[in-house]
């Protein structure tokens, strides 16, 4: 088992999956530690190629969007109602309001559901870290009109910076400093006209890559009036390091800046 920091796409669709491609969410990976980051719609399928529901060392969810966290249902119900036989409840890192809102979709009868027997919920806050296995998580909130975070993954060999949703703020480009790699969504073709701007566009995701000095950008949550191709050469105007697509089922090992 390799301690290399590994980010393993699930799925990048937005805001709903296309037939051969799922919404957001990623599977990082160092040595023997597994985190889902984002537990969008379909991507539970996928991160079972790679690791059982029960060898999970945590949950991740960078906000609550059913394109990011609409999986939790269905998993809630494998790790309860199924063929696993969970030994404790899973650590989820996620918004406040997490439990609740889960519970409020689950529960069918004047019984709550029993939400915190699949899942240990920590509600986020800006700055808020936690380690996990081998791995060092930091949060920070971002700028997306709801509670929504991104996250820098540390680990002994890299680390790893996610946007989650957001436009571009401060907080991203200081949580991102000096990343080996920044998974940045690229949802926007343009800054809208009026309005609140709550996504990047491939030139911010440039920018923002730039700005925090990140060894790669990999453009994810691209909108669907873009093609990957189209996010990746924009975003490469304003960023002068690797820029790829967070295609679903690609792999990237993330290594130290330089």
């Amino acid at each position: 088992m390799t301690d290399e920091l590994r980010l393993t796409v699930l799925g990048s669709a937005t805001p709903y999956p296309s037939v051969d491609n799922p919404c957001s969410g990623y599977l990082v990976s160092s040595g023997d530690t597994r985190i889902w980051m984002d537990a969008g719609t379909g991507t539970l399928g996928p991160l079972q190629r790679h690791v059982r529901l029960d060898a999970l060392d945590a949950v991740w969810i960078s906000h609550l969007h059913a394109d990011h966290s609409a999986d939790l249902l269905t998993a809630y119900y494998g790790l309860l109602y199924a063929d696993i036989r969970l030994a404790a409840p899973i650590p989820l890192y996620g918004p406040p309001g997490i439990a609740d809102r889960l519970a409020g979709f689950l529960t069918n009868t004047p019984d709550r559901s029993p939400v915190e027997s699949a899942f240990a919920v920590t509600e986020l806050y800006d700055g808020h870290q936690a380690a996990v296995g081998s791995l060092r998580l930091t949060s920070r909130a971002v700028a997306h009109g709801i509670p929504a975070f991104a996250v820098r993954v540390e680990a002994a060999g890299g680390s790893l910076a996610y946007s989650g949703d957001t436009a571009p703020c401060p907080s991203l480009t200081q949580l991102a400093e000096g990343c080996g790699a920044l998974l940045c969504e690229a949802d926007s073709a343009d800054v809208p006209a009026e309005g609140e701007q709550v996504h990047h566009t491939p030139e911010d995701a440039g920018d923002t890559a730039r700005a925090a000095g990140a060894g790669r950008l990999i453009v994810t949550h691209v909108g669907r009036s873009l093609s990957p191709r189209e996010a990746v050469a924009r975003a490469s105007t304003r960023f002068d390091g690797p820029v790829d697509h967070a295609a679903p089922g690609a792999s990237f090992t993330v290594r130290p800046v330089g």
